[in-house]
């Protein structure tokens, strides 16, 4: 199992990232995919929000644990880092949209009133991962004390959850398993922080 999870990250690790933005610049939007572009944050002093990551779901893999933990450890140096899982169809109810709103009640209850809220979903808007870099530097100019991102279930997010973001992000156009998209999600966090901080890994 976990050699399978692991061939399918590298092979995810460096796909481009999607964002719809109508609380921010139009930056995000407009320099899209520019060859060449860097992060008009990159090198300077970018306030450092803790990152809580709330996912839907079940038991994760080993393949998964051991990678989200890898990229834990990798992430301890730039801010701190909180995974949040909530569990999936939480009264086994038969009904699709009574499933989504228990698993959105959960996650509202873990979203805090000044937290700056990043909503993973299929609907968002293509950047590429300096852009990423841009959305953490914004993020800690915004006045919030987190940053919040929520990965939906198998039916995705509630509409108040949705309403709540502050951003929403696409890791692909194709529909990812949750695991799959935490580990995505958080090697984009890793080398957001190092492209912020002017290191070697991003190229």
């Amino acid at each position: 199992m976990q050699i399978i999870v692991t061939f399918e990250f590298e092979e995810l690790k460096n796909m481009a990232i999607s964002v719809m933005t109508p609380h921010l610049n139009q930056t995000y939007a407009s320099a899209s995919h520019e060859k060449g572009r860097t992060c008009r944050y990159t090198g300077q002093a970018v306030r450092a929000l803790p990152i809580r990551v709330i996912t839907v779901g079940k038991k994760r893999s080993e393949g998964v644990r051991l990678l989200v933990d890898e990229y834990k450890t990798k992430l301890k140096p730039y801010c701190s880092f909180e995974d949040s899982l909530v569990r999936s169809n939480p009264r086994n109810a038969q009904d699709v949209r009574a499933q989504v709103e228990d698993e959105e009640v959960a996650m509202m209850k873990l979203i805090g009133s000044d937290d700056w809220v990043v909503v993973l979903d299929e609907r968002g808007r293509d950047i590429d991962s300096e852009q990423m870099a841009e959305l953490l530097g914004d993020a800690g100019n915004s006045g919030a004390s987190r940053i919040s991102f929520c990965i939906g279930g198998a039916y995705g997010h509630g509409r108040e959850v949705r309403k709540r973001a502050n951003v929403t992000v696409r890791l692909s156009s194709m529909v990812l398993n949750h695991q799959i998209a935490l580990v995505v999600l958080m090697e984009q966090l890793y080398r957001a922080w190092t492209i912020l901080k002017g290191q070697n890994y991003h190229h």
